[in-house]
């Protein structure tokens, strides 16, 4: 008992003593309304348009209406501060939050070199806030580059070619050639080429602060699975590179193929008598195969109909059994026909030729042998009566 006590009256001197220590590690707490951002001093070029992204922040205090301005603009600059999208003339900033803005300055073309102080005020009924910025005018800035698909992600089956639209974008000071590229999957064909035309590129030459549009081409390859497939876009210019991304979207098509039982193609039949004929559709497409309809091409007078008429679905890889009921005419004269057989289903078709061996039926022997034996009678009787004559 005596040990537990003494183990017990250091443990509460342990903390007690550790209390106030941890206690002065803790930072006083912020609290008070600031007007911030995260570049106070930027570089533009005359003739473009800057956007400095703002913060007014509120640290425990009560919400309060700040009316915002903009002081010492120079002449013939438009600058506008914007909140949410749209020029902005108060904001308000909940407790411990904050409001974010955006300076934007409209540079002429014609305003001098050097360094403009403009100062951001935000004024409340309690506070005034001032932040100043400066912007320095310059002729040559680093080369920047921009790359903008305008849709960047397209859907269509292993057959479709996709094209991107690619908004390619000189944000420096002097004229550049801008080489392209584009990483895609393997076996993924790419091509740059112009945004009117056919002529594939390599590279572009874009003026100081223009832009140029140009399609990225991509042709997957006809056997991939469906999947959404990433290709990247690389824009590069001296020291300046720019990336962008877009996808693919395959969702795969069927593909359909004709045979017969066991890969054999032909076929009996006899004249007059409906016969039947195994024929295997396969699927060997990415997508399943829906509704697909049986008809066939046979020789005139030729009746050819299938069990079942109409098959409903056929997965990838897989495939259905059905039976061509075939029936060459009764007069049909004996010999090889080959009549043709035909699949389809929304816009995918398949079609094999069957070889068709077509014997003449046994009554109608037995009648040729009865009218060959009639005429060999009367030939002898004949022969008999008026050869004694």
């Amino acid at each position: 008992m005596r040990l537990f006590a003494a183990l017990s009256s250091l443990a509460l001197l342990v903390v007690a003593t550790a209390m106030p220590a941890g206690a002065q590690d803790t930072p006083p707490p912020v609290k008070g309304m600031f007007l911030l951002t995260d570049y106070p001093a930027v570089t533009v070029r005359p003739g473009t348009t800057t956007t400095v992204n703002l913060r007014l922040r509120n640290y425990a205090l009560p919400p309060e209406r700040f009316t915002l301005a903009v002081n010492n603009v120079p002449s013939g600059w438009t600058v506008t501060l914007l909140g949410g999208g749209q020029p902005a003339g108060a904001a308000m900033v909940a407790t411990n939050d904050s409001t974010t803005l955006q300076l934007r300055l409209d540079v002429p073309a014609n305003a001098p070199m050097g360094t403009q102080n403009l100062t951001v005020s935000a004024t409340g009924q309690s506070t005034e806030l001032n932040l100043p910025v400066a912007v320095t005018l310059a002729r040559d800035l680093p080369a920047k580059l921009t790359v903008e698909p305008e849709l960047p992600s397209l859907r269509g089956t292993s057959k479709s070619n996709f094209e991107y639209q690619l908004k390619v974008k000189n944000d420096s000071g002097r004229n550049l050639v801008i080489a392209l590229a584009a990483q895609a999957p393997q076996n993924f064909e790419t091509s740059f080429t112009e945004q009117y035309g056919s002529q594939e590129l390599s590279s572009l030459p874009v003026e100081a602060g223009q832009s140029k549009t140009v399609k990225l081409k991509v042709r997957p390859p006809s056997t991939i699975g469906a999947n959404r497939y990433p290709v990247s876009v690389k824009a590069t210019a001296e020291d300046a590179t720019a990336d962008a991304s877009v996808a693919l979207e395959i969702t795969g098509s069927p593909k359909l193929s004709m045979a017969g039982r066991d890969g054999v193609l032909s076929a009996r039949a006899e004249a007059g008598k409906e016969a039947s004929i195994p024929i295997v559709v396969t699927n060997t497409g990415t997508a399943a195969a829906d509704e697909i309809e049986l008809t066939s091409s046979a020789p005139s007078g030729w009746k050819v109909t299938f069990e079942p008429k109409t098959i409903d679905r056929i997965a990838p890889g897989a495939n259905k059994e059905v039976q061509a009921l075939v029936t060459p005419p009764e007069k049909a004269i004996a010999g090889d026909y080959a009549p043709t057989f035909n699949a389809a289903a929304r816009g995918e078709t398949a079609n094999t030729q069957f070889r068709v061996a077509v014997g003449v039926s046994t009554m109608w022997g037995a009648i040729g042998i009865g009218i060959i034996a009639i005429a060999l009678l009367i030939m002898v009787g004949a022969v008999a009566r008026f050869g004694r004559r």
